[in-house]
């Protein structure tokens, strides 16, 4: 089920809501669990199988790393069967195909026999629930958490349906005492309902838009040096007015439910280098990678050489998670570079010779290029969007198809608001915390329905982040 429907906004929703302020306060982690079942379940119903199995299993290896008198070694033995069966499902749902394809390619190139590949079907989510429990049993073990008290709160945390299927990744510490105890209040609700809005809009009225402008030119044979950029800057809005409204939509359906979730978002192309930008894009992946795989490696306690290493595996495996492609691993590698660049060399920095504008050009502009090889479909693909870019293309003027389509009045107003929205400081997030005074609720009211409109008149258009 998807946030932007018809049967999520008229239906599940309000159902849902019904029935949770309704039951006991007992009773309403069982709720969320089961609504949260239906509407995982709703693409496919053994996704939610899937997703039940390795719950079941997850609660029941916290259950033997806390056990009174476990010994370390045991403790340790029980983490690593954890963690293998856990990612062993994610790589054969995920990165199977993926290993299978590169494996016949190097055959083909060799004159050797190419074998059959099965094909796999990606269950939505599963990235982002596998954190959400693999986070929960290293903390554990760790000592940063206490075991969940019940199944119920446990199935909970990791159904939860606004943050299910495309995060933000949420850690069970963060959640513990809320699972336990929370509060209920209509001005909780009522900024949960803005900030919900907020997002709605972000995806329907922005998004969206930009997502048909970018389509249009990553898919053309041979765009010219200027579709090739508008196209690039559409698909940079797309995926963050995407994503961040996403984001806020969970954040808002927490809020609704009592629940306060991190903010996933603070302004990232006013990012002043990349090294700011992973401090504000995507904030709950980057907090993840770096406390969970960066401090693994030996973080920066190694020497400068192993620093770097470990930053440059780290955003490896970062573009990896998103997707299992060439184009995901060499725009993790890129920003890895990038990341290891911008340490090395400290204050002697080319931002350092810049003023602020200048800072955020240059960073914007590094990740306007990231974000070629983070859409296009291959690298062959890539490489020809590049050549585009820099006016390579046999295309010399801009296409007329193209135009017809990218430089309408609509699409050129939705850019421009998009380049607005994106460097004010202003966070819906933060917005939403103030009371929802009557000027407020006057923004509020008539976005939701004018978002609602154009909801109705839009094709199906689901989450980018719902195939990572």
């Amino acid at each position: 089920m998807v946030f932007t429907t018809q049967i999520f906004i008229f239906y599940f929703l309000p159902l849902f809501l019904l029935v949770y302020y309704n039951l006991p306060l007992a009773w309403r982690n069982v709720w969320i669990t089961l609504g949260s079942y239906v509407f995982y379940g709703w693409w496919e119903p053994w996704f939610a199988g899937l997703m039940l199995f390795t719950t079941i299993m997850d609660f029941l290896w916290g259950k033997v790393i806390t056990r009174p008198g476990a010994t370390r070694l045991q403790q340790k033995l029980a983490v690593m069967a954890c963690v293998v069966t856990n990612l062993s499902f994610l790589g054969i749902f995920k990165y199977y195909m993926f290993a299978a394809e590169t494996l016949n390619q190097i055959l083909a190139a060799t004159g050797a026999q190419q074998f059959r590949v099965l094909q796999v079907v990606l269950p939505i989510g599963i990235s982002f629930y596998t954190f959400h429990s693999l986070t929960y049993i290293l903390d554990l073990y760790r000592g940063h958490a206490t075991p969940a008290k019940s199944f119920s709160g446990f199935s909970a945390f990791v159904a939860l349906f606004p943050d299910l299927v495309a995060g933000p990744i949420i850690r069970y510490k963060t959640l513990a005492e809320q699972l336990q105890q929370r509060e209920h209040t209509a001005s909780r609700f009522a900024s949960g309902v803005a900030i919900f809005v907020v997002g709605f809009a972000k995806k329907i009225l922005l998004a969206n838009p930009c997502g048909l402008v970018a389509d249009v030119v990553f898919n053309a044979a041979n765009p010219c040096a200027l579709d090739a950029w508008v196209g690039a800057l559409a698909y940079a809005f797309q995926i963050y007015f995407d994503f961040c409204g996403y984001s806020d939509m969970a954040v808002g359906l927490g809020r609704m439910l009592g629940f306060e979730f991190l903010k996933n978002f603070d302004a990232p192309y006013r990012s002043e280098s990349i090294t700011d930008l992973w401090r504000r894009w995507h904030i709950s992946l980057s907090n993840v990678l770096r406390d969970y795989l960066y401090v693994a490696l030996g973080g920066n306690r190694k020497g400068e050489g192993r620093t770097y290493f470990n930053l440059a595996v780290v955003m490896v495996l970062g573009g990896l998670w998103h997707g299992a492609k060439w184009n995901f691993v060499l725009w993790g590698a890129f920003h890895g570079l990038l990341l290891v660049s911008e340490r090395w060399r400290g204050r002697r920095s080319v931002y350092d010779a810049l003023p602020r504008p200048g800072r955020i050009a240059l960073t914007c502009l590094l990740m306007l290029f990231s974000w070629v090889l983070f859409r296009a479909d291959n690298l062959t693909a890539a490489v020809n969007y590049f050549q585009a870019m820099l006016g390579f293309s046999a295309a010399g003027n801009i296409t007329p198809l193209l135009g017809a389509i990218i430089y309408t009045p609509y699409h050129l107003i939705i850019l421009a608001a998009c380049a607005g929205l994106v460097f004010q400081p202003l966070q819906a997030h933060d917005w939403a915390q103030s009371p929802l005074t009557w000027r407020r609720t006057a923004l509020v009211v008539p976005l939701f329905v004018f978002s609602l409109m154009a909801m109705f008149s839009q094709s199906f258009n689901p989450f980018l982040y719902f195939q990572f």
